[in-house]
């Protein structure tokens, strides 16, 4: 029996250790689509760093880590690697996938990809990690070690120069995380098992005047089992080098988002996210960091910086 577990891992075993959450989605898309892996057409290289809910014990912490750039006679194929490394209460999980995409022409101006995601998912859990009332409870003396287990999944992305949209499945496999266990009734159930999330994503830059942009995005992520997510983002660029702006994660936080070009090759970008809810009282909000590299820009197009 358990005296205390840090809400985080009890939401962990209810539902399952799921899909981590960005504030600056729209700068981290490939995480959740392979389909854009390609899209920026130059070799890209994002690194994002997120702090959820500081000063709250055993709260999640992500680092993610992407590269991807065009591929084939026309540029037509794109190849990139997703690494997202998370921290929760004593769970420590590790992604590593291979991007790939194919794109057709829509029209001059209007590209639409086909992308799957494939790779491996590993998990450790340190049990000792957590307060028990019971240190012999036998449902919790059995550490998780490196457990591996596959990870498929699949997206559409459909850009232009102004605007965007995609939809994906990061993983399709119902990946049970933790070991079986026979429980004082005699069932035996999986703790945690990995849901499949849907995503969906929208943007659109709006050219207010000659020095400043507009773009409203959007992300809904749908998972069995959990409320519906849905972010709402406004940004505006300042002289394509000044980025700020504000989003709001329905019933759960309002963030604030600043970026900078810090050249035609280099964009960093942070967020702030103040909790809506309860937990706010016990937290100093969630923090987020992003860095972003293009090299060996293939057109003098792609030199203008992208919003996306």
């Amino acid at each position: 029996m358990l005296f205390f577990v840090p809400f985080v891992f009890i939401s962990l075993c209810a539902i399952g250790q799921q899909d981590s959450q960005y504030t600056q989605y729209m700068y981290n898309t490939q995480v959740i689509n392979p389909a854009y892996a390609g899209s920026r057409e130059t070799l890209s290289i994002g690194i994002l760093g997120r702090t959820q809910w500081v000063g709250l014990e055993g709260s999640p912490e992500t680092l993610t880590f992407t590269a991807n750039a065009p591929i084939g006679l026309y540029d037509n194929m794109g190849l990139g690697l997703s690494v997202v490394h998370d921290e929760i209460g004593p769970a420590v999980e590790s992604n590593i996938t291979m991007d790939y995409a194919y794109t057709i022409d829509v029209s001059t101006t209007e590209r639409l990809s086909f992308g799957l995601k494939a790779g491996i998912d590993l998990l450790d859990v340190d049990f000792n990690k957590l307060d028990r009332f019971d240190p012999n409870d036998p449902n919790f003396q059995n550490n998780i070690d490196q457990k591996l287990q596959p990870q498929i999944g699949a997206g559409l992305y459909f850009h232009s120069e102004k605007f965007y949209a995609g939809v994906s499945v990061p993983n399709f496999l119902n990946s049970k995380h933790f070991d079986e266990s026979t429980l004082e009734n005699g069932n035996s159930e999986s703790i945690a098992i990995e849901r499949l999330h849907y995503f969906m994503i929208l943007g659109h830059v709006f050219d207010l005047n000659r020095n400043l942009k507009f773009k409203p995005a959007t992300l809904v992520k749908v998972v069995g089992g959990a409320p519906l997510q849905l972010d709402l983002s406004a940004n505006f660029m300042f002289k394509e080098k000044f980025v700020f702006g504000a989003s709001y994660r329905w019933d759960a936080s309002v963030s604030f988002m600043t970026g900078f070009q810090i050249s035609n090759s280099i964009f960093a970008g942070l967020a702030y996210d103040y909790q809506a809810t309860d937990i706010e009282i016990y937290s100093n909000g969630s923090y987020e960091a992003f860095l972003r590299f293009d090299i060996f820009h293939k057109s003098d197009r792609i030199m203008i910086p992208r919003f996306f």
